[in-house]
């Protein structure tokens, strides 16, 4: 059993303090986690890679403890993850999940240090032609917070943007993880905001390079396997699994070997 070390940070571009945990030994692999996370919720996943490389979970800026400098900006979020892979050597695998995998596809796009990217349920990011969403859903979040509405600002992201049914957001109310949902809830604006982004497939296919596996879930949204099915007919060097039955919680069990295969090596 490892003994978890002291918590470390690092300082991203801007001045704001990035921390993280690392596990295990190998080359480093950082995990990016999405909405409602922090770097706890990367453990599992990381405790099952750990056998093959030194998995690093963090905060993303505005969480547990990480700070959080305003204006906030997606290329500054670009930076912490730029920040934690030079403090790990200069060069990462990266593995992005959900929202965290858009950040992490935007962090290729603009030419960071990735050697291998791996993304479970990539949002809906790549051009498909179809309409966009009218709504400004960042808009309305930064709204709601500005009010101090931030149990509002958790049920409207869960509701509107993961597409929760309105009694299971009613239901988790009651949810003893409320609290730390509603701590984060300023960072939903960020979220928004990421998964708001659109790429058109001949701008991925010259920006991302690297080998990528897209991962989706297949008993989740139907959305997400066609997002990961569009991002790998867009880039030469991507390819796309749909997992039957798994939904969009990871279960490291499932996904662990997986990403071992395909990062490995």
């Amino acid at each position: 059993e490892q003994m978890s070390a002291a918590i470390s940070t690092v300082t991203s571009k801007d001045g704001t303090t990035i921390a993280f945990d690392r596990i295990g030994g190998g080359p480093p692999l950082i995990l990016v986690v999405g909405a409602f996370n922090d770097r706890s919720a990367g453990a599992p996943l990381a405790d099952v890679l750990a056998s093959d490389f030194t998995a690093i979970t963090y905060d993303r800026r505005g969480r547990g403890a990480s700070g959080d400098t305003e204006p906030y900006a997606i290329e500054r979020e670009v930076e912490d993850l730029e920040a934690l892979i030079d403090a790990v050597g200069g060069k990462a695998v990266v593995f992005g999940y959900s929202s965290g995998a858009a950040l992490a596809l935007k962090a290729v796009t603009v030419g960071s240090a990735v050697t291998k990217l791996a993304l479970y349920d990539l949002p809906p990011v790549v051009e498909d032609g179809s309409p966009r969403d009218p709504i400004d859903h960042a808009a309305r979040l930064a709204d709601l917070i500005a009010e101090d509405r931030r149990g509002d600002a958790v049920e409207y992201f869960q509701s509107k943007l993961v597409g929760i049914p309105e009694e299971i957001v009613a239901q988790l109310r009651q949810a003893p993880f409320r609290a730390s949902l509603e701590a984060m809830a300023h960072t939903l604006v960020y979220e928004a905001m990421i998964v708001g982004e659109r790429w058109g497939p001949k701008d991925l296919a010259s920006s991302v390079t690297v080998p990528t596996l897209a991962v989706a879930a297949g008993a989740a949204s139907p959305l997400l396997p066609a997002a990961a099915d569009a991002l790998a007919a867009a880039v030469s060097s991507a390819r796309a699994v749909t997992l039957d039955g798994q939904t969009h919680d990871i279960d490291p069990m499932v996904l662990g070997p997986l990403l071992k295969e395909f990062l490995v090596g």
